[in-house]
């Protein structure tokens, strides 16, 4: 199934986000502050993923979105990211059957090409095995910039028109089929935490109507409390998407007398 743009069509709005997606910033300085190596931020990390899933199923979330590794993060230092290859296998190898337990699907996205076999097989094998979860879809973005994915989502239109051998129509519809995420609905609500207040690269074609959350708490200390403040936030935005104020009362009223 494909999702249509928020630029398209209207999407439905409820109290609870349907996707949340996130940038998990603020591990290495979470660690600098305790005198630790940057290593053992990401570490921490690992288990405020525990924490927001676990969280996300209790709100009744459908999608979680985690930005694990960008396309630029190959810019760190070497160490760092050999450690970081080497927790995303771990995770691999010791959440997944967790994941499963609990009904939950796991989606990695990415140009997954720069991993190791290892990595690649052990995706493969996590994504066939929560294929048929539907509690709550988690996607892992690794090796992800959006970018990438609107050019990549190009070449393969491009690619399917000459297949065809006729012009395929270049619309919103057309292009986000071949997005990285065309299984899911555009993000409602997309936090940031660590302090910073920018996007980096994530998400940029979907992310056009969801609502910001900036937050200064590094992300090994985010947890379902953290996240129930993200959501209350979230939950006072007058969502609009490019409607005015007056229409969404004429609505609400229309909707209240049509339940009397």
């Amino acid at each position: 199934m494909t999702y249509t743009s928020s630029t398209v069509r209207v999407p439905d709005v409820a109290a609870v986000p349907r996707h949340i997606a996130i940038i998990m910033d603020g591990n290495g300085r979470w660690a600098t502050q305790r005198r630790l190596p940057r290593v053992a931020g990401h570490t921490r990390g690992v288990d405020a993923v525990r924490s927001v899933v676990e969280a996300c199923v209790d709100r009744g979330v459908e999608y979680l979105t985690l930005f694990a590794f960008s396309s630029e993060n190959w810019r760190r230092p070497t160490d760092e990211v050999s450690f970081l290859m080497r927790l995303f296998v771990t995770a691999l190898e010791r959440e997944v059957a967790r994941l499963h337990a609990n009904g939950i699907r796991l989606r990695v996205v990415g140009d997954l090409s720069m991993f190791n076999e290892r990595i690649q097989d052990l995706i493969r094998r996590a994504e066939t095995k929560t294929a048929r979860n539907t509690r709550l879809t988690l996607t892992i973005a690794a090796n992800y910039g959006g970018r990438w994915d609107i050019m990549q989502a190009t070449r393969k239109l491009v690619e399917a028109a000459a297949a065809a051998g006729e012009p395929v129509p270049v619309t919103e519809d057309t292009i986000g089929q071949y997005l990285a995420m065309s299984y899911a609905p555009e993000p409602d609500l997309f936090i940031r935490t660590g302090g910073e207040q920018r996007v980096s690269n994530f998400l940029l074609w979907q992310l056009a109507y969801a609502e910001f959350y900036f937050t200064d708490t590094f992300w090994p200390d985010f947890n379902a409390e953290a996240l129930n403040r993200a959501i209350g936030s979230y939950t006072e935005r007058e969502r609009r998407f490019g409607r005015t104020s007056a229409q969404l009362d004429k609505q609400s009223q229309n909707v209240d007398s049509l339940s009397c």
